[in-house]
């Protein structure tokens, strides 16, 4: 009997700790789909309906809103290190030269953190704001989804350094994307799913200049086409979409690879007779194949090294610490 007795005991409190974890979830670094099931049950259809509104009112912001978690995800994890301001006595990433003027969409974030605050005060962290706004504007575009665990808190830190060293450059060659990618734990594969993220959006014509005007490797009437607006000099800031269809978000990125039609440097380098031209043809010949490779990377990269459980805290505004 006492055996008994005190196996139904030890039932009981396996059963309530379980509980515990599904609802609240876990304080031992452990990212869950449930975490704010009990304290913020509404916060996805939040995010959605507000990624939604402002990729209906400009298709570019879904690509600006995915680009904010990819810079903030390599750098120091996803820990919405990206969102922070500098001030007298902080130095945050937003003036690193990968971020200086084109990073996007803090007034999305905003405009989010602002409601949950309202309807959850202090529970939903911005790090989990961008990774799951991240899901939706590709999904607003078309594009597949993605299983995004919840749980991540905010820095109380950043790195400009880190910002600076970590992520890619336009003008990067196949080795340099290769290592940049793996210093992250990505395979040269899931470079190249992750690269489809040029599907969406644009870039500035500074970035892509050089390309248009001195590269070999890009066709002649494409360069033509994009000449007018990005002269030899001047006009650093004119736009031009990244691939043929950059508000869908679909597999013509790589068709355009093939027809030498890759706007940025890096992009073209995909696909310039090296190792993963083979992989660019079967993206450009199998959309579902593609957006299956990017899904799984995505959901790789939205748990780079995550803070979790006591590390780093719950902003309650996402621009600074609290």
């Amino acid at each position: 009997m006492a055996s008994s007795a005190s196996s139904n005991s030890l039932f009981k409190v396996s059963t309530f700790i379980l509980c515990l974890w599904v609802l609240f979830g876990t304080s031992s670094g452990q990212l869950t789909a449930n975490f704010y099931a009990r304290t913020c049950p509404n916060f996805r259809s939040v995010i959605t309906r507000a990624v939604n509104s402002a990729v209906s009112s400009e298709a570019r912001m879904g690509a600006s809103l995915l680009r904010l978690h990819f810079h903030d995800c390599f750098v120091q994890g996803c820990d919405a290190s990206v969102l922070l301001d500098d001030t007298a006595n902080f130095t945050g990433e937003k003036t690193a030269g990968p971020n200086a003027g084109s990073i996007r969409g803090f007034n999305v974030i905003d405009t989010i953190k602002t409601q949950l605050e309202s309807q959850c005060p202090g529970v939903v962290s911005c790090a989990d704001i961008l990774s799951a706004a991240a899901r939706d504007s590709v999904v607003a575009l078309g594009g597949p989804s993605w299983n995004v665990l919840f749980g991540r808190r905010d820095s109380t830190t950043a790195s400009l350094s880190g910002a600076n060293s970590n992520l890619p450059s336009p003008a990067s060659s196949l080795s340099s994307l290769i290592s940049s990618f793996s210093n992250q734990g990505f395979t040269t594969n899931e470079m190249v799913a992750l690269s489809g993220a040029h599907s969406i959006g644009q870039a500035r014509c500074t970035v892509f200049r050089n390309r248009l005007y001195n590269e070999n490797n890009i066709n002649a009437s494409f360069a033509t086409s994009l000449r007018p607006n990005c002269p030899s000099s001047g006009g650093d800031n004119n736009l031009s979409p990244l691939d043929s269809s950059a508000t869908s978000f679909d597999n013509r990125y790589y068709t355009d690879l093939i027809s030498q039609r890759g706007l940025l440097h890096s992009d073209q380098e995909l696909f310039n007779g090296g190792s993963t031209d083979a992989q660019v043809r079967t993206y450009s010949s199998n959309a579902a194949t593609f957006s299956r490779d990017f899904a799984s990377a995505m959901v790789k990269m939205s748990n780079l090294n995550p803070l979790t459980g006591s590390s780093g805290q719950v902003r309650t505004n996402c621009h600074r610490t609290n």
